[in-house]
């Protein structure tokens, strides 16, 4: 009897071992959805629009279905109709959060607080907030501890207004230029993308919940087509697709969205593999995942592989989505599909902890109101982001450009046009934060050189032109700057989709790029390219500059200019940027993060794939590849020493600044696996470092690369200033 009792306790004592603890978060978690009814619950996953909300709607809404929360509350653009005369401010915002917070709180059965969701991918959008680069200029600095800085700034500037989401940064690996969404990435490499990106999850996640987007494999669309379904194999997708979302989560990313793509037919939001199998299961997210906006909703109108909304609704849980943002499924069919026995109540309840979850880690419970906040608006890191997101393309001398030139002509459409500059998810902004080139060259010049500005045309337009006013400036100027390009600027007169993408429609604006504005080629539009030619034919000093949202094809400027440049969206100090790197007051050391074609026909083209044969009307190699970028100093390396480690390689190397002027060198370690089981990469970014070295100085630099996850065998080690500019190379065996 003894040893039953005795067997009897020792099995009690070892099953209260083995089983997991909870938490006092986790009791608290327990205790309250114990208390929630059905609806209650699903009021939890829905996160509505917020921007066209008055206090009867709000409260009905909320009497009804208690939401956890609401997106683009603070949103202000042409889809929400919010000028920078209507839209909020930062100390408005915050009075609205808790206004809202308030009745939530205190006017809802259970008094569960809300979370506000913005948009938040290259700083928040909303009236006043600062405007950085997009994706692909933060990308082009290379620079981890800026983009720390950075998220940091945003994530600060978006809570002070009443954010607990931030959606960005956004990690697609864009590979098609035609697509309209390249700006918002990181471009075309998943190690350069899920180094930066973790960076700013890093910064963001000192202040709110930086949200990932988009989950997954968005950015390679059959034809460009913005949420056209990606062909790509699995071990394709692990490596090149996922692995960017892998660093992501590993440095502790909150939150994650799925994107509005399917892969080998199987919809990204009602992927079970890729948020169960893979997110939860092989990487350990114990965070929250909303849909896209409209994306559980497009499982029947789209992808049809929903028969109605209900079965639509039952599949995107089922897989693993926890908030429908937009709340067009849950809040109308959950319920129907849980009575109906289509989805189980245990998925419903784990969704909701993890909202709940979230809301009590991050003290919502406790501390539900924000003070009103002083204004967060940092113009210096926006001047110092943009400078360092400069790529100088070509050089033949004619920079830096001395000051001490009589006449300089600024033509092109995008040198005085703000919005141009600023790209996609971006609100009205105050004109005095923003700087055009124009200005920039104006602020920057000696005050006694006379500055000549023409627009020549506009970027689509071709009723809009007046080349004989800009050929006369440049007539009349010792130098011209051509400032071409795209534009992402959306206005009042262009019609959206439910989603907020644009609505490509016979009114002609200088949109030409941005979420719903894809391209069949990536030329400029317009009659910019003859603008170019005819300001050419006077053989005068010329410098061109792309601001843009996609690698535009740049074969003319490239043959014609002295200088070329590209900014691409350099956010609301980008004029100022763009001159200081023009008269030398700053070195370019911005590097390209995607590959610039020499045709349409090439695309995909980046430095990561096998090398392909010539084409026969064109080379097949990019016009500047990835990774590319001048200075106006030079760079030696040298001293290359490689030690084989048990798990990894400790690679250094000596760089000296061999030239005339202080500046930064992005030193660039490429790996490549000799033979491999599956076909191996051409090469892979491992490492990069952006480094300061004063004229005839030297730094010694140094690299980790973990090795655990290579297969034995030969590999190359390279360092270089670009894909392409090796300049030390050694073979290793692993």
């Amino acid at each position: 009897m003894k040893n039953r009792i005795f067997a009897i306790i020792t099995l009690f004592y070892l099953v209260s071992c083995s089983a997991p603890k909870k938490d006092d978060i986790d009791i608290k978690v327990d205790k309250l959805l114990s208390q929630m009814t059905l609806t209650e619950k699903i009021g939890q996953l829905c996160c509505p629009i917020g921007f066209n909300l008055d206090d009867e709607s709000y409260h009905a809404l909320m009497d009804t279905l208690p939401c956890g929360g609401f997106w683009a509350v603070l949103r202000a653009d042409p889809w929400s109709q919010k000028t920078v005369e209507t839209g909020p401010d930062a100390q408005e915002s915050a009075l609205i959060f808790n206004k809202m917070q308030r009745y939530a709180v205190e006017d809802t059965r259970l008094g569960i607080p809300i979370y506000f969701a913005e948009e938040c991918p290259h700083g928040l959008m909303a009236v006043g907030a600062t405007v950085y680069p997009t994706g692909l200029g933060l990308a082009a600095t290379w620079d981890e501890e800026l983009l720390y800085k950075i998220g940091d700034a945003v994530g600060a500037e978006a809570a002070g207004r009443g954010a607990q989401f931030g959606y960005g940064p956004v990690l697609d690996i864009a590979r098609d230029p035609r697509w309209s969404r390249v700006e918002e990435t990181f471009g075309e490499d998943p190690y350069l993308s899920g180094t930066l990106g973790s960076a700013i999850i890093k910064g963001m996640q000192q202040h709110l919940a930086a949200t990932v987007k988009h989950f997954a494999a968005y950015g390679i669309p059959e034809g460009g087509h913005n949420g056209a379904a990606a062909q790509t194999g699995q071990n394709y997708l692990t490596s090149d697709y996922l692995s960017n979302f892998e660093m992501a989560v590993r440095n502790g990313a909150k939150s994650i969205m799925t994107s509005y793509n399917a892969i080998d037919g199987i919809p990204c939001t009602s992927n079970s593999y890729l948020l169960k199998d893979v997110l939860r299961g092989q990487w350990g997210f114990n965070g929250i995942v909303f849909s896209d906006l409209g994306s559980i909703w497009a499982l029947h109108s789209t992808h049809r592989t929903a028969e109605n909304q209900l079965v639509a609704t039952a599949q995107a849980i089922n897989a693993g989505v926890d908030i429908d943002l937009g709340a067009s499924n849950y809040g109308a069919y959950l319920k129907t599909a849980v009575e109906n026995g289509i989805v189980p109540m245990e998925n419903v309840d784990e969704a909701v902890r993890h909202v709940l979850r979230f809301k009590y880690e991050i003290g919502l419970f406790d501390n539900p109101y924000i003070p009103v906040p002083e204004s967060s608006h940092d113009s210096d890191l926006a001047l110092e982001t943009a400078r360092k997101s400069v790529v100088l393309l070509k050089n033949d001398g004619v920079l830096p450009l001395s000051k001490d030139i009589k006449t300089i002509a600024v033509i092109g459409t995008n040198a005085d046009n703000m919005y141009n500059q600023l790209g996609d998810y971006t609100a009205p902004q105050y004109p005095d934060d923003i700087v055009t080139v124009l200005e920039g060259i104006k602020n920057r010049a000696n005050p006694e050189t006379k500055i000549v500005y023409a627009k020549g045309c506009s970027i689509r337009d071709t009723q809009d032109s007046d080349f004989k006013e800009a050929v006369n400036a440049a007539k009349s100027a010792d130098v011209t700057i051509m400032v071409v390009g795209g534009s992402s600027a959306r206005d009042f007169k262009t019609s959206y989709e439910s989603t907020g993408a644009a609505v490509v429609n016979e009114h002609i604006s200088d949109m030409d790029c941005g979420e719903g504005y894809d391209r069949v080629s990536i030329e400029l539009s317009g009659l910019q390219e003859s603008l170019i030619k005819e300001i050419a034919k006077l053989h005068k000093p010329l410098i061109i500059v792309y601001i843009e949202g996609r690698p535009l094809l740049k074969n003319t400027a490239n043959e014609v200019a002295n200088a070329l440049l590209t900014a691409f969206y350099p956010g609301e100090q980008g004029g100022n940027a763009i001159a200081d790197v023009i008269f030398g007051n700053y070195n370019p050391a911005g590097r390209l993060p995607i590959s610039q074609p020499r045709n349409t026909g090439q695309i995909p083209v980046y430095y990561s794939q096998p090398k392909p044969h010539d084409y026969v009307e064109c080379e097949s190699t990019p016009l500047f590849c990835f990774g590319h970028g001048l200075s106006y100093t030079d760079f030696e390396y040298s001293n290359l020493i490689i030690n084989n480690l048990e798990n990894e390689l400790k690679v250094s190397l000596d760089v000296t600044n061999t030239g005339e002027y202080d500046g930064e060198e992005v030193v660039q370690l490429y790996l490549r696996d000799e033979y491999a089981t599956i076909t191996p990469a051409e090469k892979l970014l491992k490492g990069f470092k952006r480094v300061f070295i004063q004229k005839n100085d030297t730094q010694h630099v140094t690299f980790t690369i973990p090795t655990q996850n290579l297969e034995p065998g030969e590999f190359t080690i390279m360092l270089g200033a670009s894909s392409d500019d090796i300049r030390l190379r050694e073979k290793i065996v692993i």
